[in-house]
């Protein structure tokens, strides 16, 4: 008796379509999810709103502003209801911006020191390394994110106070800023400032400590002018005249044309100054996340 048994179906017929059948070929499996190649504007996407949703952010830059205005129109109104004994004839009110933009410096600072160091604090640097394996790239996307930031609302601020208090001193015999005058003063003073919270950023991201990193920087920008200050010997001459040149407040008040000393930077030298050193911290930034372990 002889049992007749059906033909075994073909492999690459039983075989899902998802699943590579023996000996038949592979259909593949198509995903419902679009897969889109990443770029820098993802990340560039991904640290804006990180950036914006953090309460350090609005504390920050609010202090920021509160300072650089509050101090510039508190200077400006006294001033004007002291013209007429003040010796600023001649002299551009603008200057009168540097006060509030030197301490609200320090908010910028913290806020840079923070955009990064923060993730290495939380441990969320790994989700954001594991969400763009490309370090080049996440810190790129920071810095620009920041820069852009930091420029824009130091660009507003300072321009605010500037137009106040020219309007404030018109007619008490304190001359009209001229044309260069208005950019180094608003533009010029806004891009140092920005690019000294870039410098920030880059030394959170080599230090990986938020406190550490903002020591650091208000070092920088306070320890210079304090030290030679207080360098009375003569044959340190030569060195307290250079810590007086090239300290930060120095070469803030550079843009407002009151500098400390007739030698050392001047014009727009303090911007190239700021942006070789951010530089060269971004390029050592760079190499150490290539390296090291997050």
């Amino acid at each position: 008796m002889s049992t007749h048994q059906p033909p075994m179906p073909q492999a690459a017929e039983a075989a899902p379509n998802w699943q590579a059948a023996p000996g038949g070929p592979y259909a593949g499996y198509t995903s419902p999810i679009p897969v889109v190649k990443t770029h820098l504007g993802h990340a560039l996407a991904s640290e804006w709103t990180k950036i914006k949703s953090v309460r350090s952010t609005m504390w920050t830059l609010g202090v920021f502003v509160l300072l650089v205005v509050g101090i510039g129109l508190l200077a400006g109104a006294v001033v004007s209801s002291n013209a007429s004994d003040s010796d600023m004839s001649g002299q551009s009110p603008l200057g009168l911006g540097f006060f509030g933009l030197l301490l609200g410096s320090m908010c910028i600072i913290t806020l840079g020191v923070l955009t990064t160091a923060s993730e290495y604090g939380t441990g969320m640097i790994r989700t954001t390394m594991t969400a763009c394996p490309s370090r080049g790239r996440v810190l790129a996307a920071k810095g620009i994110v920041f820069f852009v930031v930091a420029f824009v609302v130091t660009l507003a601020a300072s321009s605010f106070v500037a137009m106040t208090q020219v309007s404030m001193l018109d007619g008490t015999g304190i001359k009209d800023p001229s044309g260069a005058e208005w950019l180094k003063g608003t533009v010029g003073i806004s891009l140092y400032i920005a690019l000294l919270g870039l410098l920030s950023l880059v030394i959170g991201s080599i230090i990986r400590h938020s406190a550490g990193a903002i020591t650091i920087m208000i070092g920088l920008l306070l320890a210079p002018l304090v030290i030679a200050l207080f360098m009375f010997s003569q044959s340190l001459a030569d060195v307290r005249q250079a810590l007086l040149e090239y300290s930060i407040p120095n070469q803030l008040s550079v843009f407002y044309a009151n500098s400390l000393s007739d030698t050392g930077p001047s014009g727009w030298d303090p911007l190239w100054i700021v942006l070789g050193v951010t530089a060269a911290a971004y390029a050592g930034a760079h190499a150490l996340l290539q390296s090291r372990d997050v």
